[in-house]
């Protein structure tokens, strides 16, 4: 495979979607599961799972609705994209492919859904890893002139089917690079990889990337403060590490936000912006092979 050597495509079916993943050779050790986030696809892991592969069975998956998995039809109240339905996929998935423990990776959406995966279905997760994020109600809670201005995305995405994706549907391309163009224009994306995110970024992906954002708004919150008001906490280790030169560095105190929802929590900024897969790949590999390392079995 031309991002992922060595590895193979699968297409997974779980309940009610198709999932896409790729699956790194069978060896001995824990399993690893990436899971990318907004607007791109398991693509972003193409600089670190290489690596990773030597030492664990690695799969990096498209979301549901992302990439080249399944775009289920959505509901009024946005379940079928809760954080919730979208973590349900990658248990299955991961069960399926032979995994029935293991340790989870996040970027950006990804991470929210591992996230609600490591709450959920706690006997499965190993350990969390969450990149560039802080936890989705603190950061909704925590909102201010300079990070909404910042995250305009998360406001925008929100607004009533179908306008923001009748909007973005009018030149696709374009919405996609000036939503990245800081991190485009200092080459942050291979080539390869830019054409890989714009040929996913199609209609239907728009739609369900929405309906991602509706649901972070509205059911997930709704769940989040469920676990809060009664309690419960994210039991397994986690790792959370994020861009010292972006958002979430500037406007939210990361790990004091990450140690309100989970019991055993490190983490550090890394010199980066938001897109850490591909900006330090090196550095997040280093860091997420120390942690594993310290003894979370799989």
């Amino acid at each position: 495979m031309e991002f992922f050597p060595g590895f193979r495509s699968e297409r997974v079916a779980v309940s009610g979607v198709d999932i896409h993943a790729v699956v790194g050779p069978r060896r001995e050790g824990p399993a690893l599961l990436l899971l990318h986030g907004y607007p791109q696809t398991h693509v972003i892991w193409h600089r670190m799972a290489p690596r990773l592969a030597a030492r664990f069975n690695v799969v990096a998956t498209d979301l549901r609705g992302y990439g080249d998995s399944g775009k289920p039809a959505t509901t009024p109240d946005h379940a079928p994209y809760s954080k919730r339905a979208m973590a349900a996929d990658q248990v299955e998935a991961m069960r399926k492919l032979g995994f029935g423990r293991f340790h989870v990776v996040g970027h950006d959406r990804g991470g929210r859904v591992g996230h609600r995966l490591a709450m959920d279905h706690g006997d499965s997760v190993a350990s969390l890893t969450v990149l560039d994020i802080a936890p989705t109600l603190a950061m909704y809670e925590g909102t201010t002139d300079a990070f909404a201005r910042a995250y305009w995305h998360w406001f925008f995405l929100i607004l009533p089917a179908h306008v923001p994706e009748h909007m973005i549907g009018a030149d696709a391309r374009h919405y996609l690079r000036a939503k990245m163009a800081e991190s485009l224009g200092r080459g942050i994306f291979s080539e390869a990889a830019w054409a890989e995110y714009e040929r996913c970024f199609t209609p239907g992906a728009i739609h369900a990337s929405c309906e991602d954002y509706r649901a972070a708004a509205t059911i997930d919150l709704e769940h989040d403060r469920a676990d809060r008001e009664a309690g419960r906490k994210l039991r397994c280790p986690l790792l959370a590490l994020w861009g010292a030169h972006g958002v979430v560095e500037r406007c939210f105190d990361t790990l004091g936000q990450w140690r309100r929802v989970a019991d055993n929590v490190q983490g550090r900024a890394l010199p980066a912006g938001h897109y850490l897969p591909e900006e330090v790949p090196d550095l997040v590999c280093e860091a997420l092979e120390n942690f594993i390392s310290r003894g979370f079995p799989a």
